[in-house]
């Protein structure tokens, strides 16, 4: 197990819950090398959508191409309520007052530029030599990695419930287990644990010999941060 891969799921502006996984990753590894993949969903709902995304991007400066960051959809609906006047209420509705009031603004034309470019310039789908990691899901039918955007982002149904073998073990956020625990199935991981409704940030340790996670790593949201 020379050289380890976690995958981060939906962090939702848990930045505290973010800095303890963190944390707690360094002391997993144990000095051997290892790679970050974030599945997106780093903002809304939570407490602290601002320390999230500034975490996340003082990770991509000094990580050295040892991160991947992937785009959600809650990533798309806040670039779109800057980016289109009728995609604000879609997004306020769901959680963007929140990531608003983190950043000590009221209106999304006033959110901040250099956030809002490193959140355009996300990929969809990261791909190693056992795993392919997207935050929603591929559309069910045809192995490989679906070239459908819209799908990587949203997807739940048919991807939740069929067994569909893409070829790669497929690791993905975007619906919340309210178990708090992870949903393991045979070609596929969700990882997203439900911090924000009070649950786990969960990490998946993942290796380079086989696709599914040999471990997780999970932390608590603790209330009132």
């Amino acid at each position: 197990m020379s050289h380890l891969t976690y995958a981060i799921g939906d962090i939702h502006g848990c930045a505290d819950a973010l800095a303890r996984l963190l944390a707690e990753i360094e002391r997993h590894r144990e000095g051997r090398s290892r790679r970050l993949v974030f599945l997106g969903d780093y903002v809304d709902r939570g407490p602290d959508s601002d320390g999230v995304l500034t975490m996340l991007r003082d990770l991509d400066r000094s990580e050295n191409g040892n991160a991947s960051f992937l785009m959600g959809n809650h990533e798309r609906m806040m670039l779109d309520a800057y980016e289109k006047p009728l995609g604000a209420s879609v997004w306020l509705e769901n959680g963007g007052q929140t990531t608003l009031a983190s950043f000590g603004i009221e209106d999304p034309e006033e959110l901040p530029r250099d956030a809002l470019n490193w959140m355009s310039g996300l990929a969809t789908v990261h791909e190693d030599e056992r795993r392919y990691y997207v935050h929603a899901g591929f559309r069910p039918g045809r192995s490989g990695i679906d070239p459908d955007v819209e799908a990587r982002l949203w997807i739940r149904k048919p991807f939740l419930t069929e067994d569909f073998d893409f070829g790669k073990h497929v690791v993905h956020g975007h619906t919340p287990q309210k178990s708090g625990r992870p949903d393991i199935r045979p070609f596929r991981t969700n990882l997203d644990t439900a911090c924000v409704f009070g649950r786990f940030l969960t990490a998946g340790v993942f290796t380079d010999e086989i696709g599914p996670a040999v471990d997780f790593l999970q932390v608590g949201m603790v209330p009132g941060r």
